[in-house]
């Protein structure tokens, strides 16, 4: 039983990862885990992030 419980939680924790990615693909982000996402040009990375 315990067995069954490990495997629906890391099936929910994988779930909630590939629908946030899909999220953030529809909004557009370039590089996901960037937090500057949205103002950046695509180039994760880079040093176009400071300020």
């Amino acid at each position: 039983m315990e067995n069954v419980i490990i495997v629906l939680v890391l099936l929910a924790i994988v779930a909630g990862i590939v629908w946030y990615l899909c999220r953030a693909k529809k909004r557009g982000e370039k590089c996901i885990g960037c937090p500057y996402a949205k103002q950046c040009g695509g180039h994760c990375g880079g040093d176009n992030h400071e300020k």
